[in-house]
């Protein structure tokens, strides 16, 4: 595993102000926050993940501090982790290596394979059963298309596709496959790359979703469904602690929700 995580302690997560009044309110800065940690690893980079997704690297060796965004609603608590990481891991979304099974973030993770044969200039539209049991073919869940090829010199080899629109041969640049990325932690081979959608932060429930592919000319594919999918938001956040008292003997601190 790439990220460290042990022996860092005390993380730290402050909202930043846009404007402190004379009577110390303040108002807050939307999706920023100052994080800060303790750190036992001075020569090494550190990564800041919130929600699961990757916020950040410190520009600097041992810098115990970093500006992220956070999510802008304020109905679910936010989770901040702090990672050590090697200077050539350092501009790497490592998110992958993350176990987020405990986590109930209330979103869904798609993956898609993203086959040599499917068209170029196609869209992939999803659709979901709203938590209905019945999957609603007639309008997509999100507003938004996937482009299946962002860039068309990603689809490969000399007659593979539409002429002059894919790179000769099998040495293209931007192929998915054995190579492309760090030893073990890509796919193998041109027809093993993947395309991942999330959704939005939904309400809990068991969901179905489902996924089709249409072309230039507007034909569509069937639909390829999911199973069922339960998602279970995270706990709405906390506000207004008040501290009732700190035990020294104990070392406990009792703290009251005004």
């Amino acid at each position: 595993m790439t990220l460290i995580s042990n022996e860092i302690e005390k993380v730290r997560a402050f909202e930043l102000p846009c404007g402190i009044w004379a009577d110390g309110d303040y108002s807050g800065m939307p999706r920023l926050a100052l994080v800060k940690w303790k750190s036992c690893w001075p020569n090494m980079f550190h990564q800041v993940y919130v929600n699961g997704r990757y916020a950040g690297t410190t520009t600097e060796a041992g810098q115990e501090q970093l500006i992220v965004q956070t999510p802008l609603s304020s109905k679910a608590a936010v989770r901040i982790e702090v990672f050590a990481v090697d200077a050539k891991a350092a501009d790497e979304d490592l998110g992958s290596e993350l176990d987020l099974s405990g986590w109930q973030s209330g979103r869904s993770k798609i993956s898609l394979l993203r086959s040599q044969s499917l068209p170029i200039g196609g869209t992939i539209e999803v659709y979901s059963d709203n938590g209905t049991g019945e999957i609603d073919y007639n309008n997509p869940f999100d507003s938004s298309v996937i482009n299946i090829w962002p860039c068309w010199q990603d689809k490969a080899g000399f007659g593979m596709s539409s002429f002059g629109l894919s790179d000769f041969g099998r040495d293209w640049a931007a192929g998915a496959g054995f190579g492309k990325g760090r030893f073990g932690q890509g796919q193998f081979g041109p027809d093993t790359d993947t395309i991942e959608w999330t959704s939005p932060q939904l309400q809990a429930g068991v969901y179905k979703f489902a996924a089709k592919v249409k072309d230039q000319a507007g034909n569509q594919s069937d639909g390829s469904e999911t199973g069922q999918i339960t998602l279970t938001p995270a706990p709405k956040a906390a506000e207004h602690l008040l501290v009732a008292c700190f035990d020294k003997q104990t070392n406990q601190l009792v703290l009251n929700i005004s």
